[in-house]
């Protein structure tokens, strides 16, 4: 099978594929919530920390290649190749985005952290404020 053809086939499977789906609540008839913010600590923990994983091996592994890449950019260019610079423009644009990634993830991972811990001294304040207040004397 011909390149050409080939990827004529992988586009119509593509857009075969393709569908629309909006997320939202479903529409509940009784008119009741279902639709609040929850603050579930466990699945925001290990988001938080697959993007430090993801930050830590991108770090190592996004550069693995850059030594050979190098010096194959190095070599062409000595014997007159226009690839050379090209493969060296090539290496330049992927360690950019290489380091754009690793700083996504840093920042989702610490805006995580950030947040968990800043919900959890929130509750803290306000359980330590409601349990001093004249209130809590009537609920009991």
């Amino acid at each position: 099978m011909s390149f050409d053809k080939e990827w004529s086939a992988a586009r119509a499977t593509a857009t075969a594929n393709v569908s629309m789906r909006l997320n939202q609540v479903p529409a509940d008839p009784g008119g009741g919530g279902g639709g609040d913010l929850e603050l579930n600590q466990d699945h925001i923990g290990a988001v938080g920390s697959d993007a430090y994983k993801l930050h830590t091996r991108l770090q190592t592994d996004g550069k693995h290649a850059a030594t050979a890449t190098s010096e194959t950019a190095g070599a062409l260019t000595k014997e007159g190749f226009a690839s050379g610079a090209a493969l060296l423009k090539a290496h330049g644009v992927w360690e950019s985005q290489v380091k754009t990634l690793v700083a996504a993830c840093a920042n989702i991972s610490n805006g995580l952290n950030y947040s968990l811990a800043s919900h959890a001294k929130d509750e803290q304040q306000l359980h330590a404020d409601f349990t001093a207040s004249a209130i809590d004397k009537y609920l009991k």
